[in-house]
Order: C-alpha cells, then sequence, then structure tokens
C-alpha cells in the first residue's frame, strides 16, 4: 500500500490527529539518520518510508502493552527506514568485506591481549596503514545501520530475510536479542559506550559528539565505526549460536 492510500485508511479509523502529531517525530529520526548517510540517499526518501512506518504505527498501536505510542513509532519509522536502505542497497560490497575483516583483526588482538585493540595493532595486523584503517571505520560508521542481523552467516555479505526468519524490527523487539545488544553495550569502554549513549540516546550529531569529547568528527566517526564492527562481530557470533542450539 502507498503512503496516500495508507493515510488514507488510518484517517478512515479516526488515528489522523494521532498521525498529525507525531509527523514531527519522522523528520527528526530522518534527519538524524540521514547525518550518517552517503549524500546519495535522499532526506525525502527517508521521510516519505519513515511516514508509512508512523501510519502503520498508529493502525496498530495498542496501549494496554505498555509503550508509550511515541516509543513504538519511533522504532516502526527507524525500521521502515531502514528498511528503506536495505531496498536500495547503496553500501558497496568491499565495505562489508572490509569491515569484516578489521572486525576478525579486532577480536583476535582483544582475545590475545585482553584490552582494547588499539589502532596501530589493528592496522600492523592487516598490514595496512593506520590512515588506511581509519578510512575503513569510517567507511563502515556510515554504511548500514543494522547491518548486524542482515548478513549471510555464510558470505558475509547483506541479504534480504526469507520466510520465518525474523526481519530487523522482529530482532530489535525480542527480548533475547536485545538483552545481548545491550551486554555488549555495557562491556564497551567507556569512551565508546558515551558515544553510543550521545548518539543513539541523545542524538546528536559527530560534530557535537566531537565538541563533548574534544577530538574531531572524522575521528568521532572512526570511534563509531569501530563499535559497529565490534557490535556486528559479536551479536553475529551470538545469532550463530543461537541457530546451533535450534538445528
Amino acid at each position: 500500500m502507498n503512503g496516500h492510500a495508507m493515510y488514507t485508511a488510518v484517517a478512515q479509523q479516526g488515528d489522523e490527529d494521532l498521525v498529525t502529531r507525531h509527523a514531527s517525530l519522522v523528520k527528526r529520526i530522518a534527519h538524524h539518520l540521514a547525518s550518517r548517510l552517503p549524500p546519495s540517499v535522499q532526506l525525502e526518501d527517508l521521510i516519505q518510508a519513515g511516514m508509512i512506518g508512523l501510519l502503520e504505527a498508529a493502525r496498530q498501536y495498542d496501549s494496554s502493552q505498555g509503550a508509550s505510542f511515541q516509543t513504538y513509532a519511533g522504532i516502526r519509522i527507524r525500521g521502515a527506514m531502514l528498511d528503506e536502505m536495505r531496498r536500495l542497497d547503496w553500501t558497496p560490497r568491499s565495505v562489508h568485506r572490509k569491515g569484516r575483516e578489521v572486525a576478525e583483526a579486532i577480536r583476535t588482538i582483544e582475545h590475545q591481549t585482553g584490552r582494547d585493540a588499539r589502532d596501530h595493532e589493528v592496522a600492523e595486523a592487516l598490514g595496512i596503514s593506520v590512515a588506511e584503517y581509519h578510512n575503513i571505520l569510517q567507511d563502515v560508521s556510515s554504511a548500514k545501520v543494522f547491518s548486524i542481523d542482515q548478513e549471510d552467516p555464510g558470505t558475509g555479505e547483506p541479504h534480504e530475510p526469507a520466510g520465518h526468519e525474523p526481519g530487523p524490527l522482529a530482532m530489535l523487539q525480542d527480548e533475547a536479542f536485545q538483552g545481548e545488544l545491550a551486554e555488549a553495550i555495557r562491556e564497551l569502554p567507556e569512551r565508546e559506550r558515551l558515544v553510543m549513549a550521545l548518539y543513539y540516546d541523545e542524538e546528536l550529531n559527530l560534530r557535537e559528539i566531537g565538541e563533548v569529547l574534544g577530538v574531531s568528527e572524522s575521528r568521532v566517526s572512526q570511534i563509531h565505526g569501530r563499535i559497529m564492527l565490534k557490535l556486528r562481530n559479536r551479536l553475529g557470533e551470538w545469532r550463530r549460536e543461537q541457530q546451533e542450539r535450534t538445528a
């Protein structure tokens, strides 16, 4: 159903006011996502996808479940935008491949040393310069936000959910997945936890986070990319364990 038709259906159900009052939420989330996406991704596309998510939320919201409408709608809006990004699939395969190589290098170093891997160590393990390593992190930082749960376990390439496999929204709503993600974030170094809190909870952009930390915007992008690789690796291992248990 397109956005106009869905809006009409919602309005007929008496939810037009609910949608109108929360339209600004769509724009806010769209601008937040757009700040970390390539220029080729149009803000209007994000807003259109987000409006469809808002309309679906208005139609399906159940106040008896305990969550406020804004919280519920925020999840549906982000999910709709991420679905649109996966459909466009703008991220080059080379970014995914290099990201996996960096994630594996970080994991190996941290298992060997028992501490956070340093930039020069990761670069040395990959046989590249620190500058090249930082460029990869920046590419990863601007890549798909939740490709964590959208990679084929055999090839590591992104793919669309098929059949009964849970999509990103279902995964985010799954208590076990949420618990593992929360634990993975808690185990990050304090500075990385602060970046996550400022970026996702306070919704500051990279420049604003840099001002808080006293570093450049590009450095924040590198830190964010590193965090995404760590979480992707941790949650990828968790998913494989879950699949093995249910096989």
